[in-house]
């Protein structure tokens, strides 16, 4: 039996063509918290940018892919930071290497060095609020939670290599989430459903990007969008169809959860 469902946002709850939740997956939410099924969110963003899910209410919020977890909007009860070691090194590699666009993103607040064509496109495909920018000399390097970094996958590997405490959670080519290692929705959820009583096997997750991997292959259910990648896709235990074709409440509906 279902008693826990976490949803990704962008592209699984919130289509990219719209920046709005269907109304299908509104009326499938209320009708899961009715049924005394909790509700989460499960995503890359900050508390604080999540601007997009209306008057949706949810039970907890797994943010920054894992690294600062929510009961409600306002109980903490998880959070894990990038060393402030590697926040230094990925400074002096800008200052001494090569220059690319990162927002470092901290508990109340998040910095972009400098803004470029990759940051503007994926601030309109996400209808994100754009970062105060900030010098990298007077970038924090305490309480640094995740770090959106805008460098291409051929970069990767070579820039990663200076940051050993951390991973990358890559679901755009545009850019990825750099968190603390060990640090994932995966570990957000655990945090999650055991604060509320929850076993594994009583969840359900949705998703649609390469973040959302560790998550659809840990919980007792899975679903990837229509709209994911193939390697996402093949990770689920479902595939529905996409964000924009209701594919929220058919999962469900196909599901036998409501």
């Amino acid at each position: 039996m279902i008693k826990a469902v976490f949803f990704d946002i962008d592209g699984t709850l919130v289509s990219f063509k719209t920046h709005t939740v269907s109304w299908s997956a509104v009326d499938s939410i209320e009708a899961l918290r009715k049924k005394g099924i909790k509700v989460f969110i499960a995503t890359g963003r900050h508390l604080a940018t999540i601007n997009n899910l209306g008057t949706l209410q949810f039970d907890g919020y797994v943010t920054l892919n894992g690294s600062y977890c929510f009961a409600g909007k306002d109980q903490v009860i998880y959070t894990h930071a990038i060393s402030e070691a590697d926040v230094s090194s990925l400074i002096a590699y800008q200052q001494e290497q090569e220059e690319f666009s990162v927002i470092l993103v901290q508990k109340k607040g998040m910095y972009l060095n400098y803004k470029n064509d990759r940051v503007e496109e994926v601030l309109r495909l996400l209808n994100f609020p754009e970062p105060p920018v900030c010098l990298f000399d007077r970038m924090p390097v305490k309480e640094v939670f995740q770090i959106i970094a805008f460098f291409g996958e051929h970069q990767e590997e070579r820039i990663m290599r200076i940051l050993p405490d951390c991973e990358s959670t890559r679901w755009s080519p545009l850019f990825t989430d750099v968190v603390p290692a060990g640090s994932s929705k995966r570990v957000g959820i655990d945090k999650m459903i055991d604060y509320f009583g929850i076993s594994l096997e009583e969840t359900l997750s949705f998703g649609d990007g390469g973040n959302d991997i560790r998550m659809l292959k840990h919980t007792g259910m899975s679903v990837a969008m229509g709209n994911a990648d193939q390697e996402v896709k093949d990770t689920a235990r479902y595939v529905t169809s996409s964000v924009d074709e209701d594919g929220v409440f058919y999962a469900l509906k196909h599901l036998g959860i409501l």
